[in-house]
């Protein structure tokens, strides 16, 4: 996507846009694909430079759990799965499990918890959650590209990258110089507009099958009048 067509969709979203030099709007896009285990979504980072030139970069990254802690998850309400929205200035620099720095929760997130167990994500019978859930944007692996999930994610927005991660780390640190150490994250969920394109394909197609049935019966109902009238 173009920068230009991200600012028309959080426009039309009424999300929030960052457009000062090297202020960061951090964008996570969930894919369709309802499979976990891959890092199949995209996290795009997008800032004003210095000479007034949009720059955008885009890693592979994962929005989901993997299937590691689907099936064996830390909580007993099932694995969290963040929801889509725009969480304003709810990421600060900190350190991931206390280990390396990482951009971490600092306020409260949407979930659903994924409770059947299974290796795929379960968007309609999870219940939803608000809170504080370390729901952290880090790496897979100190170095390299990271091919499947696996332990990585429990519900983190995972880069695959080790050197993608570094370069947004880097884009914080300036960003934090600038203007604090509060970064917003937005996530923009594929998955989710497909679903909703569906539940309202169903719906037509159910009101259509509705009207079809009412005029069956009404159609049924006048030729048996007809018949009753002309005997």
């Amino acid at each position: 996507m173009r920068v230009a067509s991200f600012i028309r969709l959080f426009k039309s979203l009424d999300y929030r846009w960052y457009s000062r030099p090297y202020e960061l709007n951090i964008i996570g896009v969930r894919s369709p694909e309802m499979r976990a285990g891959k890092f199949d979504d995209r996290m795009f980072v997008i800032y004003l430079s210095a000479s007034g030139k949009w720059v955008i970069h885009s890693f592979a990254c994962t929005t989901d759990p993997g299937t590691y802690w689907l099936k064996s998850p830390m909580h007993e309400k099932g694995t969290a799965i963040l929801l889509e929205g725009q969480y304003i200035d709810t990421y600060q620099i900190g350190f991931h499990k206390g280990k390396y720095k990482a951009l971490v929760q600092r306020k409260e997130v949407d979930i659903l918890r994924d409770m059947n167990r299974d290796n795929s994500l379960d968007f309609y019978l999870g219940k939803k959650y608000r809170g504080l859930f370390g729901i952290n944007i880090h790496r897979a692996l100190i170095s390299g590209v990271t091919k499947f999930i696996d332990k990585f994610s429990a519900g983190c927005q995972v880069l695959s990258s080790a050197k993608d991660f570094y370069l947004l780390m880097e884009l914080a640190e300036k960003h934090r110089s600038l203007y604090g150490n509060k970064f917003t994250y937005t996530l923009i969920d594929l998955r989710s507009w497909k679903r909703k394109k569906i539940m309202k394909a169903l719906f037509w197609i159910g009101t259509v099958m509705s009207i079809t049935t009412l005029s069956l019966l009404l159609f049924t109902n006048n030729n048996n009048q007809l018949k009753t009238t002309k005997s």
